[in-house]
């Protein structure tokens, strides 16, 4: 079985996951790599909605046998809109590479120490004025203080209404939660050869149509709510159940669900699946990515990285499961070469396949 490294949710200190340590990490404010040159707002911004999308997580990974990528890190932003949470379509995601040469004009050559006052001087504000919100460029500031920058006036209203008319003018730098999501570390380890088993025999696949498939579609043969969220983790601590999950689990013709489900069964709470050059662990048998397009900035060819699993909408405190952001998995392809950007950050291609027939 191929090796891949599965991600997990960790408690942490804010300074823990800044930029001057490379963090993998979900929610808060991205802490990006390349301190200056940002992607702009137009970048960043839902294609449905045109607001600017939220960060969601990054995945520190370099090419080690690339001194162009010595430090390589992917952010990935999303819509929080649940009105631009569409099926099976990716105009609400964004994602984006940065990466440095070991020697650059941001951070020492030599690892970080893991201290929380080794280098605070190496802070995003030093480079580029960004969101008080969200974290991204801002373009504009508050009028009244002109000390704290915001990226539209969306931010700025929620921001004085939660915090900021409070705090205007003092030196206290608080700000509103109500945008970004939980901040947590991402722990990566390897997954163990026994994890899952990808053998699909007549023998192996009957027994999981048996453990999860209804054979008299009894209610008592219904997938449990205790089942879901084993397998895919739980959207809400709620009693509402995925229909469309149930549906698929309840489609002894869906191999990828079953598959899916062998695969992690040993470790349910795994948030993201990192497999550079590999294939994507699909929850559904419908909507596997086609036709991935070439690299925007050297027109090279794109492979898969890493996947999103949905065991980390649990973490985001998401409202209600059923009306709002939801994804089976969200697969990341990235320029196979990792070229350098040209602008310090590169766009790349995310896949979005939810567990619906749409």
């Amino acid at each position: 079985m191929r090796k891949v490294d599965i991600g997990f949710v960790e408690s942490c200190e804010s300074w823990e996951v800044e930029s001057r340590f490379f963090p993998s990490k979900i929610g808060g404010k991205p802490a990006w790599l390349d301190l200056k040159n940002l992607p702009e707002y137009s970048q960043i911004a839902c294609d449905y909605c045109k607001n600017p999308c939220i960060f969601l997580c990054q995945i520190y990974a370099p090419y080690t046998e690339e001194e162009k990528a010595f430090h390589r890190t992917l952010f990935i932003f999303i819509c929080r809109d649940p009105n631009c949470c569409k099926a099976n379509e990716n105009g609400n995601l964004k994602v984006f590479r940065s990466q440095l040469q070991r020697i650059n004009e941001y951070y020492p050559p030599n690892p970080p120490e893991e201290n929380e006052n080794w280098r605070k001087d190496i802070q995003i504000e030093k480079w580029r004025k960004t969101c008080q919100v969200c974290g991204i460029v801002a373009n504009s500031h508050c009028a009244k203080c002109k000390k704290t920058n915001y990226c539209c006036r969306a931010h700025q209203i929620i921001d004085w209404k939660s915090v900021h008319k409070k705090y205007c003018g003092s030196d206290e730098n608080i700000t509103s939660t109500d945008i970004v999501f939980p901040q947590f570390e991402l722990v990566m380890e390897e997954e163990n050869d026994d994890d899952g088993d990808d053998d699909d025999d007549d023998n192996d696949s009957e027994k999981e149509e048996n453990e999860i498939v209804s054979n008299d579609n009894s209610e008592e043969n219904c997938l449990k709510k205790s089942t879901y969220d084993k397998l895919v983790g739980s959207l809400q601590n709620v009693d509402d159940v995925d229909l469309d999950l149930m549906n698929f689990a309840n489609n002894k013709e869906d191999t990828s669900f079953l598959k899916f489900k062998n695969r992690i069964q040993s470790n349910p709470d795994q948030v993201i699946r990192y497999d550079r050059g590999g294939s994507p662990l699909y929850i559904s048998s419908l909507n596997h990515a086609q036709n991935i397009p070439k690299c925007e900035e050297c027109n090279g060819d794109r492979q898969f990285e890493f996947q999103i699993m949905p065991q980390m909408l649990h973490h985001l405190k998401v409202e209600d499961s059923l009306t709002s952001l939801d994804w089976g998995i969200i697969a990341i392809f990235t320029c196979k070469r990792s070229c350098t950007p040209k602008a310090g950050y590169a766009s790349e291609y995310i896949w979005k396949q939810d567990i619906t027939e749409c």
